[in-house]
Parts: C-alpha cells; structure tokens; sequence
C-alpha cells in the first residue's frame, strides 16, 4: 500500500488542525505502537517552545453520546507530554472520515519514519502491526531499523574496545595469543590491513545486499555507525 491516504477517501478526511479538549479524547490505545516510555524530555519542549506537530485524531466509530468522541491514531507520548504538563487541551489534525486501513497507514509512518526508534522497539512495532494484519508494512520496518540509534552502552562498550591493547596471535611461544602493546607504526599497520580486508569484505556484502537477511542488515549498518562516529574527529586530525 501506497503511504499516502488513498486519493478514493472523501476529502474531508485529511480534517482540519485546531485545539481539542482532552476530556473528548478517548483513552483508546487501538492504534498504540508502542509504550510512550519516558516523556518527561518531550514535556519540557513542549512547555518551552508548544506544541509544534498536532497528534493525529479520528472520529472514534460507536462512541456513545456525552462520551469522548475522537480516537488517537498517532502522536501518543505527545498527549501523555501534555497531561504531565497538566494541560487541558492538544493541538490535533480532525479526521471526521478515516478508514482503518488509512489510520493504520498513518500510524506506521508516524512510528517508522517521524521517531528514532531502537531495534527493540521496531520489533514490538513489527509485531503489533502484523496482529493488526498491516502486513506491508514489513519492508517498511527492515528500512527503520537500517537508521536505528546505536544503543549508548553499546557504544561505550565498542570505545572500550578500542581502548584496549591489541592481541597478537603467535605470540607467547605457541601458547594461544598474548596481550602486548603495539608500536604506533605497528597499530597503523594494523589497522590498514584490517581496514582494507572489511573494505573487500563489504563490497562482497554489497553485491548480495538484498539477500541478507534483515536483522543481519540491521547489525552491519549498527557496527558501520560506529565508524561513522569517529570519522569526524578522525578527519578533523588527520593532516
């Protein structure tokens, strides 16, 4: 499916922006990719600069009448930002007629493609929109999880790494590799040697891209970005 509302649905549904109580949004979490986490970070943007992107609505079907009538389709830890600001009403984009294939639709954009989502969070992603039967956006996630943050302690661990002397296999008179400290001009040797062998090795994957399976796609892109990291200051240095 197309990511764009289907041009067949009435041209009401794209609605109108305005300000919506809060007391008249249901606490329907139908459309709920993922737990909003901690907002505290999102509540202080909003309190200095407000509420810059208006959360997605729709009429929520069978709501009875004198109770909440709009139903969230995306833009949840917005809303849990504004009640810890113990606000009372949200800026919203109103969709009085909305299919549930095009609020799904909207909701796997918000989530795939408007937040920086870890791994773990695309795969609780993935599997609440196939539950949901939103089956094509499968492809989708694979692309997302290609641009995932690096979790921090997983680079802190990968700077350690760096950090440590280098093994030598050989060394110790045949008894198993042995710790020792490597001259600047034997690190960059080293390292040259290692650097060429991935680059060789990468181009190979290249080649066979679309093949690989996605969550071994997803780790190569994840220990590429720590190179990405140190470029810049390696560049910055580099004469």
């Amino acid at each position: 499916m197309d990511l764009e509302l289907r041009t067949s649905a009435p041209a009401h549904a794209t609605g109108t922006v305005e300000f919506v109580s809060l007391a008249d949004v249901a606490a329907d979490e139908t459309f709920r990719l993922r737990e909003p986490g901690d907002v505290s970070g999102l509540a202080t943007s909003i309190g200095r600069l407000g509420q810059l992107a208006p959360v997605e609505l729709r009429l929520l079907p069978g709501a009875a009448p004198g109770q909440p009538r709009w139903q969230v389709v995306a833009g949840f830890r917005r809303l849990e930002a504004l009640r810890l600001l113990q606000r009372d009403r949200v800026l919203a984009r109103l969709h009085d007629a909305l299919p549930d294939e095009d609020a799904w639709a909207l909701a796997a954009v918000h989530a795939l493609l408007a937040e920086p989502l870890g791994a773990l969070d695309l795969e609780e992603v993935r599997e609440k929109l196939r539950a949901a039967g939103v089956g094509w956006a499968d492809d989708l996630v694979d692309e997302a999880q290609a641009r995932a943050p690096i979790a921090p302690d997983l680079r802190e661990r990968f700077h350690q790494f760096l950090r440590q002397p280098r093994a030598v296999p050989g060394a110790g008179q045949g008894q198993g590799p042995e710790t020792v400290e490597l001259s600047p001009e034997e690190m960059v040797d080293d390292l040259l040697r290692r650097l060429y062998e991935l680059n060789v090795d990468l181009a190979a994957a290249w080649e066979a891209w679309a093949d690989l399976p996605p969550e071994g796609r997803r780790q190569i892109v994840e220990q590429a970005r720590y190179l990405f990291d140190l470029f810049p200051f390696m560049a910055k240095d580099a004469g």
